[in-house]
């Protein structure tokens, strides 16, 4: 190995949950991007830096790309696609049991039309859910769809095959200094990534659609002198009953999401964390500018 370093960003595209969380997360090591089993959870486009010899690989996990209808659903799709152009390389998650589905055609179609000049690579995750013959057949019938630069085989929960991507990805970057810090892991600021696990603990309690009607905003961060930190968040929802739900009866489901909240935000920052939440209803917040730049969203972009 030599001297020269090199840098660049990879960007993680696919549908809805289709594990670029997962993988963002066993790449870099740590947890930095939210893993639930909702779709659509991953808003902004959270960055996670990972090294490799004297190679630095920094993530862009875009939102799931889907249909969107709402004016969220079109700036995350939008905030999808510019994280892709913006990329040295692309990579393409497709979930080995659920194949070739009309989502993953619109992609592909998408990537054509874009028409970029950076290498598309292919994973296969979810490896193990499936035959070797159906795998074989799948990655043959997506690679007569599109011409990728390379297909990987990987179950990004597992672990497998993850190191070997990693190592290809990092091959493909340009040389140059590195873009942050060895040991910093992300560059998203503490407070959305602390708004982003009080998400994730309201999404793996809730149901249905409410977890795309609520937003977790850190509104105070105050490092204390005995070296805890105190964290108040709000998180707004659009109805009166919506703040019920989140409520719960004897403030028992808020009481639940604050502490798992809490235990991991002390995990993260390895310090004691003192979590203060507040439900607030806000019925327009889906329409104001204001949310979409707390989520690391461009508000034009649901035009």
């Amino acid at each position: 190995m030599t001297d020269q370093t090199s840098a660049g960003f990879v960007a993680l595209i696919g549908e809805p949950n289709a594990g670029k969380s997962t993988l963002l997360n066993k790449m870099v090591g740590a947890k930095v991007s939210i893993v639930t089993h909702k779709v659509q959870t991953t808003r902004a486009r959270i960055r996670g830096v990972a090294m490799e010899g004297q190679s630095q690989l920094v993530f862009v996990d875009t939102p799931g790309i889907f249909r969107p209808r709402r004016r969220l659903d079109r700036a995350m799709v939008s905030a999808a696609w510019g994280g892709a152009a913006d990329a040295d390389v692309v990579l393409l998650l497709v979930e080995a049991h659920r194949g070739m589905t009309p989502g993953v055609e619109a992609i592909l179609e998408a990537l054509k039309e874009r028409g970029g000049t950076q290498p598309v690579a292919l994973a296969i995750n979810k490896i193990d859910r499936v035959q070797a013959e159906v795998l074989l057949a799948l990655s043959q019938k997506l690679n007569d769809a599109y011409e990728f630069a390379n297909t990987f085989m990987i179950s990004a929960e597992r672990g497998h095959g993850v190191e070997h991507l990693r190592t290809w990805l990092a091959d493909q970057l340009p040389q140059g200094p590195w873009l942050y810090p060895e040991d910093q892991i992300a560059d998203l600021p503490l407070r959305m990534i602390a708004s982003e696990i009080t998400r994730e603990k309201l999404t793996l309690r809730l149901h249905e659609e409410l977890p795309y009607q609520l937003t977790v905003e850190t509104e105070q961060w105050q490092d204390r002198k005995d070296g805890s930190t105190r964290i108040d968040q709000l998180i707004y929802v659009a109805r009166d009953g919506h703040k019920g739900i989140i409520l719960g009866k004897g403030g028992e489901t808020i009481k639940g999401v604050s502490k798992a909240a809490r235990e991991e935000l002390a995990e993260f920052l390895g310090r004691p964390v003192h979590l203060f939440l507040q439900v607030k209803v806000r019925p327009g917040w889906l329409e104001e500018r204001e949310r979409y730049g707390e989520m690391g969203l461009n508000f034009k972009d649901g035009d």
